[in-house]
């Protein structure tokens, strides 16, 4: 009976423990977004420490995740979006921002740890929240002339949750 109590003990103990491994991800320049001319733009720095973009104004078909490195639900993601990237990078742009960070540092630090390898904006000092709102994680689907056609609040659950919203508001099949 000890030996069932104790082997019970130990399979909640692990099943609780995070399964998530490291893999290895990449600063990546922004400068390949495709932004229009707006009036106010809100212009972001790019985490690898290369020029920004204006994020009031990308063009798509873009996905836009905002993030933090201090946000548990952002971590539990991510193997979502790392698999979808490598699906759709041809067909449809991923770009991460991040907000709210203690430092630049925590950020990029945070991209190399998991596994991001597309272009991710900083928000230093919170500039983005006049167009995104607080609160992370939260996604938008920009269509190709600008437009913000869908706003998903929360965790994606899975990868066919967001090959379906993208074939849906962005007309791209995966």
């Amino acid at each position: 009976m000890k030996r069932i109590a104790v082997l019970a003990v130990t399979l909640l103990l692990t099943s609780c423990s995070s399964s998530a491994k490291d893999v290895a991800g990449e600063l990546v320049s922004c400068s390949t977004l495709q932004s229009q001319s707006v009036a106010k733009p809100i212009v972001l720095g790019c985490l690898d420490g290369s020029p920004g973009a204006p994020v009031n104004a990308l063009q798509g078909p873009l996905i836009i995740n905002v993030w933090g490195s201090w946000c548990g639900p952002c971590k539990q993601e991510l193997p979502i979006f790392r698999s979808f990237y490598s699906k759709s990078k041809e067909k449809v742009q991923l770009v991460g921002i991040d907000v709210e960070e203690s430092s630049v540092k925590a950020g990029q630090n945070f991209v190399l740890k998991n596994g991001m390898t597309w272009p991710n904006l900083y928000d230093a000092d919170g500039a983005s929240r006049e167009y995104f709102g607080m609160g992370v994680p939260v996604t938008w689907f920009i269509s190709a002339d600008g437009t913000v056609v869908y706003k998903h609040i929360g965790v994606f659950k899975n990868e066919i949750e967001l090959i379906s919203l993208t074939s849906k508001y962005l007309g791209v099949k995966l």
